[in-house]
C-alpha cells in the first residue's frame, strides 16, 4: 500500500490527538500522592480508584484516658511494640461488648507510638478488596502501618470476606513486613452463626467435630494471631471512666462529698437513659458535663 501524502499523514495524527484528549477528559484524574508527612490516613475511592487520603486531625487518645481494660492494653501494648521496633508481631483481632473501648484502644496505640514510625490506615468494610493495593501502596516505606478496620462483620459471600482472609494467611506471596491489620468486631467469628449450624456438628467417639459451616465462619477469626476480648463494665468500672474522662476534659474533681454524689448519680442517670455502661457513655456523659460546666462558668450570673 502505497505511503499517504504527509499532509494526510498530518491530518489523521491531528485527528488522533483530538480523540484520544476528548476520552482522557471523560478519566478520572489520577489520585494525588500521599502525604507521608501525616500520621493517620483513610483509603478513599475515587472513580474506582484507591489512594491515601492524610486525615487532618487524628483523634487523640491516651492509654492512660482508658480504664478497666488493663489487660487489654497491656497485651495490644505488647504487640504494637514488637511491630514498631520491627519485629515479629500479630494481626490483631479486638472482639466483645460494644461501647468498651476496642476502637479507642487502637487509637491510643498511634497517639503512643507515631514518634516512632507508627501509622494508622483506617478502611471501610467495602474496600477491604483493595488490601492488595494498600500493602503495594506502604510497601518499601520505613514506617509501620496498621490497617485499621472498625466494626466489621459479614456476611457470607462478601467480597471483602475473602480477601481480608487471604491477606491475613493465604497468599503465594509473604505479607508486607511493614503492615498489620487490626479488626474490632462485636463477632467473634465475623461471621453471623445460626441455630441450624449446629445440626452440622458430628460425634466420633467422645470428640466433637463441628461442621463445615462452623468451620469455616472460625477458619477467619483464627488467622488473626491475637485475639483480645471485651467484657461488659460493672458500675465501678463505669464511674471510674467517667472520672478519667472528666480529668481528661478538665474538670476539677467534686469539693465535698455531697459534690461526689451529686455527680455520681448524674452519671449513672445519663447511664440509664442509654441503657447502657459502658467506656463510650462515660466519654459521652464526661462531654456533656464538661461543655455545661464550661458553659455555666462563661454566662453572666
Amino acid at each position: 500500500m502505497p505511503r499517504p501524502p504527509a499532509a494526510d499523514f498530518a491530518a489523521l495524527v491531528a485527528r488522533l490527538e483530538a480523540i484520544l484528549g476528548r476520552v482522557e477528559g471523560l478519566l478520572p484524574p489520577a489520585p494525588p500522592p500521599p502525604d507521608w508527612k501525616a500520621t493517620a490516613f483513610r483509603w478513599r475511592k475515587r472513580g474506582g480508584r484507591g489512594h491515601l487520603e492524610a486525615v487532618a486531625h487524628p483523634h487523640a487518645i491516651r492509654l492512660d484516658d482508658l480504664v478497666a481494660i488493663t489487660e487489654q492494653k497491656r497485651a495490644i501494648d505488647g504487640n504494637t511494640r514488637q511491630f514498631v521496633a520491627g519485629l515479629p508481631a500479630n494481626n490483631v483481632l479486638l472482639t466483645g461488648s460494644r461501647g468498651t473501648g476496642k476502637s479507642s484502644l487502637i487509637k491510643a496505640m498511634l497517639t503512643r507510638y507515631s514518634r516512632r514510625g507508627l501509622r494508622l490506615v483506617e478502611v471501610d468494610k467495602a474496600d477491604l478488596v483493595d488490601l492488595p493495593d494498600i500493602a503495594a501502596a506502604v510497601d518499601g516505606r520505613r514506617e509501620r502501618f496498621i490497617v485499621f478496620c472498625d466494626d466489621l462483620t459479614f456476611d457470607a459471600g462478601e467480597p471483602g470476606y475473602k480477601a481480608l482472609k487471604v491477606m491475613l494467611d493465604g497468599t503465594i506471596a509473604a505479607a508486607s513486613p511493614n503492615m498489620l491489620i487490626y479488626a474490632t468486631s462485636n463477632r467473634r467469628h465475623l461471621l453471623p452463626e445460626y441455630f441450624s449450624e449446629n445440626l452440622e456438628t458430628r460425634h466420633v467417639g467422645e470428640e466433637v467435630h463441628p461442621g463445615e459451616s462452623i468451620e469455616e465462619k472460625i477458619s477467619l477469626s483464627e488467622r488473626f494471631g491475637l485475639w483480645i476480648s471485651f467484657y461488659p463494665f460493672s458500675q465501678d468500672d463505669y464511674l471510674s471512666a467517667v472520672g478519667s474522662w472528666l480529668a481528661a476534659f478538665g474538670v476539677a474533681a467534686p469539693k465535698s462529698p455531697r459534690e461526689a454524689e451529686a455527680r455520681t448519680r448524674e452519671a449513672l442517670q445519663y447511664a440509664l437513659q442509654r441503657g447502657s455502661r459502658s467506656g463510650r457513655v462515660a466519654w459521652q456523659f464526661a462531654r456533656s458535663h464538661a461543655g455545661a460546666t464550661a458553659l455555666r462558668r462563661r454566662s453572666p450570673a
